[in-house]
């Protein structure tokens, strides 16, 4: 009754709901889940492959402001106004359903998320793409923990193995640092690198458990976009702070001066890199929290792993990245646990979809049967149970 109401409301305000209003104000519709599920499951493929390698070539080719990179990846978060403006209608407001709770949620996840993205960039220019890729892949084990405590996720013997594969990769990679070691990167330098990136998939970890508690209750798929306006931004208040106390405006200037060892492809092609690396991460996040939404946080960061490890073939095709023993056991390890974790899940769907088939008969033949006796009864045992 209330949808052909509001069908008829939206006929005579002569227009009806576009497919993306749709989309963002509820995913209850199984095709509409589907095509938002697509959509993120695309943002995060491209924003993933894309954003490292892009970060990685803006250090290769003498960039040199990490501020300036911890900044990139937070910075292009107005692109998300759009959607949200054209799938709202004129009775809901921009972010109207924020509360003062809600908003020191967004805010402290988002000053998190700009430290991550901090450690990230440490990472990145001093270790290989690959070397990084790999040592990210380890948040799963720590999104595995930290989803059991936060959000009470099951543990398995799939997850467990999962767990175990990738740790032993993240050691193989550490004991073989000296053979992946980039010329002009000293141990201390690539040991920094190591172990910031390690701090980073850390808090990445942390970063999806958390989200999907705030998301709980949640209906809207675009409530989920507006939160991330407010994390976004909050990073990028974060990297803006840190870039004019740390000396990130100077390195901005070095980068621009091509002759006194600045980025050595131009200024058109120095903004060019800036603005595209920017959108990439802005695609990761959001095709990251949409997963979280949609799914869970662990899935989330399964399939994030997976990507990372497309990454390592990634650092290795386009920037010629040593790929040794250590690393190609640390890759079929990773894959190895990637693989294990998609059969489990595979296979526990398809024990929840028997379960919930053999409620449904059970439940067809308990009426068929409440059905005959009551056929028997007669009317009085109708009569007797409206009293």
């Amino acid at each position: 009754m209330e949808e052909s109401r509001s069908v008829a409301a939206g006929r005579q305000q002569g227009r009806r709901p576009s497919l993306m209003a749709k989309l963002f104000r509820g995913v209850s519709d199984r095709s509409g889940h589907r095509l938002l599920l697509a959509i993120n499951y695309g943002l995060l493929l491209v924003g993933t492959l894309s954003s490292s390698i892009l970060l990685r070539f803006y250090y290769i080719h003498g960039g040199s402001s990490r501020w300036l990179t911890t900044l990139i990846q937070s910075s292009a978060f107005p692109i998300l106004l759009l959607p949200i403006f054209f799938s709202s209608n004129a009775s809901s407001h921009l972010f109207s359903t924020f509360t003062p709770k809600l908003l020191l949620l967004c805010v402290s996840i988002g000053l998190l998320n700009g430290v991550n993205n901090l450690l990230i960039s440490w990472g990145i220019s001093y270790l290989p793409l690959s070397t990084s890729s790999l040592i990210l892949s380890s948040q799963l084990a720590f999104t595995l923990l930290l989803s059991v405590l936060l959000v009470r996720q099951t543990i398995t013997f799939i997850n467990l193995n999962c767990v175990i594969l990738l740790t032993l990769s993240a050691i193989l990679l550490a004991v073989g640092s000296d053979s992946d070691r980039p010329d002009g990167t000293t141990k201390l330098q690539f040991f920094m690198g190591f172990f910031a990136t390690l701090g980073a998939s850390l808090l990445f970890a942390l970063y999806l458990p958390l989200v999907q508690l705030v998301y709980q209750g949640l209906s809207k798929y675009k409530t989920v976009m507006e939160m991330q306006v407010i994390m976004q931004a909050s990073a990028t208040v974060f990297a803006l702070v840190g870039m004019m106390a740390g000396g990130g405006v100077a390195e901005v200037r070095k980068d621009m001066r091509k002759e006194r060892g600045g980025f050595d492809l131009g200024l058109r092609v120095y903004w060019g890199t800036v603005a595209a690396t920017a959108v990439c991460w802005q695609m990761c996040f959001m095709g990251t929290a949409g997963l979280v939404f949609l799914t869970s946080s662990l899935n989330s960061g399964v399939c994030m792993t997976a990507l990372l490890s497309l990454n390592v073939l990634g650092g290795v095709v386009v920037f010629g990245d040593a790929f040794g023993a250590e690393k190609a056991v640390s890759l079929v390890l990773c894959l190895w646990a990637f693989s294990s974790y998609l059969y489990g899940e595979y296979r526990s769907r398809e024990r929840e979809v028997e379960d919930q088939e053999e409620c449904k008969e059970m439940v067809r033949l308990g009426s068929e049967s409440t059905g005959d006796a009551d056929g028997g009864e007669g009317e009085g045992q109708h009569g007797g149970s409206l009293v």
